[in-house]
C-alpha cells in the first residue's frame, strides 16, 4: 500500500518506556550500579541498542557482552533489588500534551493503547505518580509482558503484543464500527526492537529514539525505520556493538521511511497530527 492509500489512524499503541517516561536513563543507571560492582566499565549504548526492549535474550546479549559470571536469573535478581529507583520516573517531553489531544480532542475519536514487555505491578511502580500518562491510558486496552493472554506469545522484536493490543481495541467497538486494520494502527516505540515489532504487525510506526540510542543509530535509520535491522533466526545471544556510520552530516529531527510506513522524531511536542489524517477539535 502506497503512502498516499493509507487510512487515517484510528488507533495509537505506545510503549512506555524510553517513550513516555525516562525510565531507559534509569535502566542505565542500574545496569551500571551492578557493572560498577563488580569492577566493570559503564554500559554504553552501542551494546544497549542491540539488548533494549529484548528481555530474557537482551539480557543473554548483556552478559555475554559483560563477561559477568551470571545466570540471567541471578542478573534479575540483583536489578531487582534496585526496583523502587524508578519511582523517580518522570514524563518526556511532548508526552501529556500528546496524550491529551489523543485522548479528549480528537474526531472521530482515536483509540489510545498500551503494549510494553514490562510487567504490570512494574508500570504502576513507575507512573502511579504520573497521571496524565495514566488517565489517558484505558485498562482495558494496556497489554503487558506478563498478562495471561501473553503466555505463548513471542515478545519484541515479535508483532504478538502489538496484535494482541489491537484485538482488544476491536473486541470493544461500538456497534457499527468498522474493525480496525494493523494500517490504521500507529506504533509508538523508542527502541529498535519495538520498531521491527510494529512493522512486523503491518503497522504504522513513530521512532523516537534516546539521544544516546540516536547517535549511535546515525546512518542506519532507513533499515531501523524498515524493521530490518536484524535478520530472522539471528543468534538471539549474539552481540555486535551498533556504531555510527562515519561521515554523516547534521542530525534532523525527523527521518520517513523510504516506504512512507515510518519516521524517526527526537521528541513528542509538536507531533504531525495533519500527517496521520488525525482531525482535531477546535
Amino acid at each position: 500500500m502506497s503512502v498516499a492509500e493509507l487510512p487515517p489512524v484510528r488507533v495509537c499503541i505506545f510503549d512506555v518506556d524510553g517513550l513516555l517516561i525516562d525510565s531507559e536513563d534509569i535502566y542505565t543507571e542500574v545496569y551500571n550500579k551492578i557493572l560498577h560492582s563488580y569492577g566493570l566499565e559503564s554500559y554504553p549504548w552501542s551494546i544497549k541498542a542491540r539488548q533494549q526492549s529484548r528481555g530474557r535474550p537482551g539480557d543473554l546479549r548483556l552478559l555475554a557482552w559483560s563477561k559477568l559470571p551470571l545466570t540471567c536469573e541471578e542478573w534479575k535478581s540483583q536489578f531487582q533489588a534496585h526496583r523502587e529507583l524508578f519511582q523517580k520516573s518522570k514524563a518526556l517531553r511532548g508526552v501529556p500534551e500528546l496524550l491529551s489531544t489523543l485522548s479528549q480532542r480528537t474526531s472521530p475519536p482515536v483509540y489510545i493503547a498500551l503494549a510494553s514487555s514490562s510487567e504490570r505491578d512494574f508500570f504502576g511502580l513507575k507512573t502511579s505518580h504520573l497521571p496524565a500518562i495514566t488517565g489517558a491510558l484505558p485498562d482495558a486496552y494496556r497489554v503487558f509482558g506478563d498478562d495471561a493472554d501473553m503466555a505463548g506469545k513471542r515478545k519484541k522484536p515479535a508483532p504478538d503484543i502489538f496484535g494482541l493490543a489491537l484485538q482488544r481495541v476491536n473486541s470493544a467497538l461500538k456497534a457499527g464500527e468498522e474493525p480496525i486494520k494493523p494500517e490504521e494502527c500507529l506504533v509508538f516505540e523508542d527502541s529498535i526492537a519495538g520498531v521491527e515489532a510494529g512493522r512486523k504487525a503491518g503497522m504504522r510506526v513513530v521512532w523516537v529514539p534516546h539521544p544516546g540510542l540516536l547517535e549511535v543509530c546515525r546512518g542506519h535509520e532507513q533499515l531501523i525505520l524498515a524493521g530490518a535491522t536484524e535478520p530472522d533466526g539471528q543468534d538471539e545471544a549474539k552481540i555486535e556493538p551498533m556504531t555510527p556510520v562515519p561521515g554523516q552530516g547534521e542530525l534532523r529531527d525527523r527521518v520517513r521511511s523510504e516506504d512512507g510506513w515510518a519516521e524517526m522524531l527526537t521528541s513528542l511536542e509538536d507531533f504531525p497530527y495533519d500527517h496521520y489524517r488525525i482531525r482535531l477539535l477546535a
